[in-house]
């Protein structure tokens, strides 16, 4: 007698799935002393007299954030907090990321570090790193005969 199994096309994706769940969370568990939060997204625009960095961090209080630059890398650092912890059984959906984060960037040379500056408005930090006088494009005037 032959027997009849039922295929379900999900089964190896998901077991493909939590397989590869299992995985990332190993790798991640690995790296000691670096908390899995979330990503604040960015841009990153420069015109003739500064690098700027802008990030998304709404919800973010600005003394909970850190910036540093050091070696022609710029690292911010910080971390989003959920108001009321313990009152969290009363949500009926979470989709805000909430923890620990941090982003760093390579920058070119020509970063000033002495007067870099951060201002923060509506949920949008900007990092603005001034251009040396010197690495400024200039116009140059060239004589033709």
């Amino acid at each position: 007698m032959a027997m009849l199994t039922r295929f379900d096309p999900f089964r190896d994706l998901v077991r493909l799935q939590e397989e590869m769940a299992r995985a990332f969370d190993d790798r991640l568990s690995m790296r000691s002393g670096e908390s899995v939060g979330w990503t604040p997204a960015c841009d990153i625009f420069e015109d003739g007299d500064a690098v700027s960095v802008r990030f998304d961090l709404a919800g973010v209080d600005p003394k909970d954030v850190e910036v540093r630059f050091e070696n022609g890398l710029l690292t911010l650092r910080g971390e989003r907090k959920l108001e009321k912890e313990d009152q969290r059984d009363n949500y009926h959906r979470i989709e805000l990321s909430y923890g620990a984060f941090s982003r760093s960037f390579s920058l070119p040379t020509v970063v000033d570090a002495d007067k870099i500056r951060a201002d923060s408005k509506n949920g949008v930090l900007t990092v603005t790193l001034p251009k040396r006088a010197e690495a400024k494009p200039r116009p140059i005037q060239v004589k033709v005969n």
